[in-house]
């Protein structure tokens, strides 16, 4: 196996048992490792520290565990099987769609399992992960038996584009005597959801926001509800289901638009009246609107995925809660959201302060609000926190 020799002093985090290998801890390389093969990370005294997959760029090592490791299909199997028994143990009532595998959270750095009533989406944001796939099926198709419907991969968009341009998206494992037809319904406390991973964002649905959905559902009641960047409708579906009295759900995607439709009405073909939608900029609606609502959703997609665009995403930040304070009735809640990595809690709940005071709002913090427990974070990888949320009550 090739060998990853770290600069003097620089074992420290692996010793943590952080999952990441950053190329300015690397003193040299013995051998010529490609893109996703297994590397051993050694101390500057050539002691071996862990076991992982070598990528190009500013992360060179995402590690699979301490010690000499061989990620074969043993490897896989048994921290599938370990995921598969934490999301067992979560207990989730009428619900039949939560994430199986949340990469490092679940010692598999780089790799997200979707779990779709039956199907599970693939997909894997390193080589070494992509690599491993028919392990990774194989390792499905033990656990989940004659109830794994299929297996899409999905992976085409969170690779490195060289390696990319050889792969394609499309099914792993697909029963033949069982139609799939799309999109496949899902359920989520109880509610009807439409997915599909072929067309849709990401795989398929946003997993991550189902406890924070099930929170505003708690609020309203009797409210109007602004629902901006609604991809396929789930906080507006919860506010309905709760009694809320009007929910306008925006979003730039037309499809994204039409599914949130698809999604209401299979939930309450009777109150499609008082939901409306709109295919629209959300900044430029909200410019554009004058109207004040008791509940308003800002769960924009990540402004930034690298820490030099982080000012940028900042400053949208800044402009994109000042105007949801805006639109807030007085007594209002505004449920804001961040999935920006490189954005962090305090940089978050910093940049939501400049927007209340530029709104002029007086604002109290309900709830601090994260992903869901099906998407662990590893304690001593704090990066896999990358939900933030703040449900604040504006007078």
């Amino acid at each position: 196996m090739n060998q990853i020799i770290l600069k003097p002093g620089r074992e420290a985090p692996v010793q943590r048992h952080h999952q990441w290998i950053f190329s300015g801890a690397v003193a040299r390389t013995v051998g010529q490792p490609h893109e996703g093969d297994a590397v051993a990370v050694c101390d500057a005294r050539g002691q071996l520290l862990a076991t992982g997959f070598f990528q190009e760029g500013s992360i060179c090592v995402k590690l699979l565990g301490p010690g000499a490791l061989e990620p074969d299909a043993a490897f896989f199997h048994q921290k599938i099987r370990s995921a598969l028994a934490l999301r067992q143990g979560l207990h989730l009532p009428q619900t039949t769609a939560y994430r199986l595998v949340h990469g490092e959270g679940d010692g598999l750095p780089g790799l997200v399992l979707d779990y779709y009533d039956g199907v599970v989406v693939l997909q894997a944001h390193s080589v070494g992960m992509h690599r491993h796939r028919g392990a990774i099926a194989e390792a499905l198709q033990t656990l989940l038996g004659p109830g794994l419907r299929a297996l899409y991969d999905k992976s085409h968009e969170t690779l490195p584009p060289a390696y990319a341009a050889t792969m394609q998206n499309g099914y792993l494992f697909l029963q033949e005597d069982a139609p799939l037809p799309l999109p496949h319904a899902v359920l989520e406390n109880g509610h009807r959801f439409l997915i599909d991973w072929e067309r849709g964002q990401k795989t398929g649905f946003f997993l991550d926001q189902r406890d924070n959905r099930a929170l505003l559902a708690r609020y309203a009641d009797g409210q109007r509800v602004l629902n901006a960047f609604c991809y396929s409708g789930g906080f507006s579906v919860y506010a309905l289901a709760a009694g809320a009295a009007a929910v306008v759900s925006v979003d730039a995607s037309a499809k994204a638009i039409a599914l949130t439709d698809a999604n209401v009405a299979a939930n309450f073909p009777e109150r499609t009246a008082v939901h409306e939608s709109v295919t629209a900029d959300v900044m430029a609606y909200l410019r554009q609107q004058s109207g004040q609502h008791g509940v308003v959703v800002l769960d924009p997609p990540a402004f930034a995925k690298s820490t030099e665009a982080r000012h940028r995403a900042v400053q949208a930040y800044k402009r994109l809660n000042a105007e949801g304070l805006r639109h807030l009735a007085p007594g209002g809640l505004l449920f804001t959201f961040s999935c920006s990595q490189v954005v962090d809690t305090e940089l978050f709940r910093n940049t939501v302060v400049a927007a209340a005071l530029e709104a002029g709002r007086p604002v109290r913090v309900l709830h601090q609000l994260s992903q869901g427990p099906d998407h662990p974070v590893n304690l001593f990888h704090p990066e896999g926190h990358y939900l933030k949320g703040l449900v604040l009550y504006a007078e």
